[in-house]
């Protein structure tokens, strides 16, 4: 294969190291073969810069350094130096796991102290025995492992997860991979960027989800990872992450009590608290709604049981009363507390607007008929093209509910929005509040 096809390819940025050397060459596949070559230090990474065809081998990477914007450079780096996971026997592993499975510190295989070493730098120049990281240059079939700096323990081996990182388990929210691309092609928006689209996922306000350089992530619970283009006419778009063969390991806790927002309990209840019987997860009667069961598989919307697939407060359904699209269910709390009745309940208060006044979450299940937005422009009908053409049309996204002009969010955007009847305007987001927002007003 193509000789760059073992580096992770990144648009647009520069990495400060000192260890490095500098040649001319005419392509990046050229500076890719001078980084193979490099004898002066084990190359991590390389920098090409397009214009002056400049290529500098680097001896770290993105990992180990800090990182800048630089509008003409492009950076290479080895995939292989970016795993924190193993292959196999993990042979091939260079990630920066430095203690033993038992937590003992690692000795560095430069070091002679506490343990004269068999396996060294100088005598295994091609193992990758850097500082004190877990390696494997025996192809020991239990995996990496080090020398450690515990007197009476000569060597152990280190906990170092397998590899599954180009797939995913579920609908990926615990993808950690590095597929930068969506699934047409285009390249990925980096998260702490707000061009060539302004965003809310940012890093720092999502810090669990690992919203790290453009790989693609699914911080919001979607069908699948997903990130913002680079290309200003197309906002965001899937990845192409195939499902992992292996089944998913099994959650600890399949709980039949409310324990947290309930997001894993399990059980059977199916009523909501005021008495209303759920409407069936499998069917879009009398509510459309996008949570298909074979499109999330591991959040449990068996039959119609009370279920919370979207970190709401608590397990809820749609229920089978046309006037009432969704409420909250009565599920025992673990600890033995019980819930307000219905009739105390603060939180029937938020039952009533739902689908007309404010929207939960990012918006993504607002059906009300809002058709204003926050600065008072008319929404335009998505099934119209003017003023504005877009491809936010009801036939491409079928479960939005893109009727009339109503307000919607068919993008995962960060709330309801809609194109503008002003030809000045392309798009705004509604005068919509959150219902958390609106119960404590």
């Amino acid at each position: 294969g193509d000789i760059l096809d073992d580096y992770l390819r990144t648009d647009g940025v520069w990495i400060l190291t000192r260890n490095k050397q500098s040649y001319t060459t005419n392509s990046e596949r050229e500076c890719a073969e001078k980084c193979e070559d490099e004898r002066s230090f084990n190359c991590r990474a390389f920098l090409f810069t397009r214009i002056k065809q400049q290529c500098l081998t680097l001896a770290e990477n993105s990992k180990t350094t800090l990182m800048f914007n630089s509008t003409d450079a492009v950076l290479y780096e080895k995939k292989i130096y970016l795993l924190q996971c193993k292959r196999g026997n993990g042979k091939d592993y260079r990630g920066t796991e430095a203690k033993t499975q038992k937590g003992i510190p690692c000795q560095k295989w430069a070091d002679k102290v506490p343990h004269k070493p068999n396996f060294t730098p100088e005598k295994h120049p091609h193992a990758g025995l850097e500082e004190n990281y877990c390696r494997n240059p025996d192809m020991d079939e239990n995996g990496p492992w080090c020398y450690t700096t515990d007197p009476t323990t000569r060597f152990d081996y280190c906990n170092i997860p397998e590899c599954e990182i180009e797939c995913m388990q579920c609908n990926g929210e615990d993808y950690r991979g590095n597929v930068s691309r969506t699934e047409s092609g285009f390249q990925c928006q980096h998260w702490d960027s707000q061009e060539p689209h302004m965003h809310g996922f940012l890093p720092e306000n999502f810090p669990e989800k690992d919203l790290k350089m453009n790989f693609c992530r699914n911080p919001d619970g979607d069908l699948r990872p997903w990130c913002f283009t680079t290309s200003p006419t197309k906002r965001w778009e899937y990845c192409d992450i195939p499902r992992c063969t292996t089944r998913p390991p099994v959650s600890g806790s399949s709980s039949q009590c409310l324990s947290g927002k309930g997001e894993d309990y399990r059980g059977r209840v199916s009523v909501t608290e005021s008495g209303s019987t759920c409407q069936h997860w499998n069917t879009q009667f009398p509510h459309r709604h996008g949570w298909i069961p074979d499109s999330y598989p591991c959040k449990g919307l068996e039959e119609n049981y009370c279920r919370n697939p979207d970190g709401e407060k608590r397990p809820w359904c749609y229920t089978i009363n046309r006037d009432v699209r969704w409420e909250y269910c009565a599920i025992p709390h673990c600890d033995g507390t019980e819930q307000q009745s219905a009739g105390m309940s603060t939180d029937v208060l938020e039952q009533s607007p739902v689908s007309e006044e404010c929207y939960r979450g990012k918006g993504l299940s607002y059906r009300g008929t809002a058709s204003f937005t926050v600065s008072g422009k008319e929404c335009q009908a998505w099934n119209s093209m003017f003023p504005h053409r877009h491809e936010k049309t009801p036939d491409k996204f079928p479960n939005a509910d893109l009727r009339e002009n109503y307000c919607r969010n068919p993008d995962a955007d960060e709330r309801p929005w809609c194109f503008t009847t002003d030809p000045g305007v392309l798009w705004e987001y509604c005068s919509l509040k959150r219902c958390d927002d609106q119960i404590q007003e």
